[in-house]
């Protein structure tokens, strides 16, 4: 009796470990698997397109995913490109004027004691050539991993999409023959989830953009179309659109003049809180189910566990999530309406 008992004691244990020795190796390939997430949903974003395609132009499905392919990418670089070209003139502007605008504000400064104490503390704060130079050096290697990261999801995406029934038939192949029937609804509940959220983002996006473009058209800033068109772009994350273009064109809009720059602030907080507030979460709770308030603790949530990456991919994610606990875990549907009536007494007092 007693060796039976050590026995089931040593298999436990082993369980405990084999399962903290999994956990450690996935945590240790979390920014592999976010590469994976990424892939898979560039891969379904460009399968879709390719459908879409397919259909209009009764064109074979190669032709089609590589025009879904090729047309985003040309379309979002040479937005960039006119936005980069755009800015770069302008702070080209701006920091000809800086040395005049820096000895003003500091001749102004100087006639006060509080301005004269904010000086010299500035002067304390300004770091030295060796930190600027770690600075930059680490923005630089930053960049060079985004751009890697971002081409790997690229290629991924593009060989995915190409050939989902390979990959999908391999991935079934490994479950159990009696829940591949299950398996095969939950994917299909996902990529319909998926196709739902991704045209509640399209609209979010869309409003973005052109609310944007008309706003600093009509504040008088110059390319304010392209900017409008980055700010959609970006948008595809929940309020990073609005935040992408924010600081450069404040900074475009003061160069103009002070008023065109407290306009242009203005304008992006009344299109960011119309669209985080009122846009995003009406549109993505009708079409997507995903409730607004899960929509912003999902994006924090990700940002605080997985970084930049997470914060990228946390709503999509969390659809998935979402829909796998729909789907996975069963639930009694009577029992909704025995929580609605529950719910409604409170309502009624307020």
């Amino acid at each position: 009796m007693q060796a039976v008992s050590d026995g089931r004691i040593f298999r436990q244990t082993l369980v405990v470990l084999l399962a903290v020795g999994f956990a450690v190796i996935i945590w240790r390939l979390t920014d592999l698997l976010l590469l994976l997430a990424a892939g898979m949903l560039i891969a379904f974003m460009f399968w879709q397109f390719a459908r879409f395609l397919q259909a209009k132009l009764r064109a074979p499905f190669a032709l089609a995913l590589t025009l879904a392919v090729i047309l985003p990418i040309t379309f979002i670089s040479l937005v960039f490109w006119a936005f980069g070209a755009l800015m770069a003139e302008q702070f080209a502007i701006l920091f000809d004027q800086l040395p005049a605008a820096f000895t003003f504000a500091q001749t102004w400064l100087e006639t006060s004691e509080l301005g004269r104490q904010i000086t010299a503390r500035a002067e304390g704060l300004m770091p030295d050539g060796s930190r600027v130079v770690g600075i930059v050096q680490a923005v630089v290697s930053s960049l060079g991993t985004i751009i890697t990261s971002l081409v790997v999801v690229l290629i991924a995406g593009v060989y995915l999409a190409a050939q989902p029934r390979l990959y999908g038939s391999g991935v079934l192949a490994l479950i159990p023959p009696g829940a591949r029937a299950k398996t095969v609804s939950t994917v299909a509940a996902v990529m319909t989830a998926m196709s739902h959220w991704l045209k509640a983002q399209a609209v979010s996006m869309v409003f973005v953009g052109v609310f944007t473009s008309v706003a600093l058209s009509v504040i008088g800033l110059p390319a304010a179309p392209a900017i409008g068109l980055v700010a959609g772009i970006c948008e595809f994350v929940p309020y990073l659109g609005t935040i992408v273009v924010a600081i450069p064109s404040i900074i475009l809009g003061f160069s103009i003049s002070p008023e065109t720059g407290i306009w242009t602030i203005i304008a992006i907080v009344v299109i960011q809180q119309v669209q985080g507030n009122i846009v995003t979460p009406l549109v993505q709770s009708s079409m997507a189910e995903l409730p607004p308030a899960l929509t912003i603790f999902s994006l924090i949530a990700f940002g605080v566990l997985l970084g930049p990456m997470g914060v990228i991919l946390a709503v999509p994610l969390t659809v998935v999530g979402l829909t796998l606990v729909k789907e996975l875990v069963p639930y009694d549907k009577a029992q909704i309406p025995i929580m609605d009536a529950a719910i409604e007494p409170a309502d009624s007092e307020v």
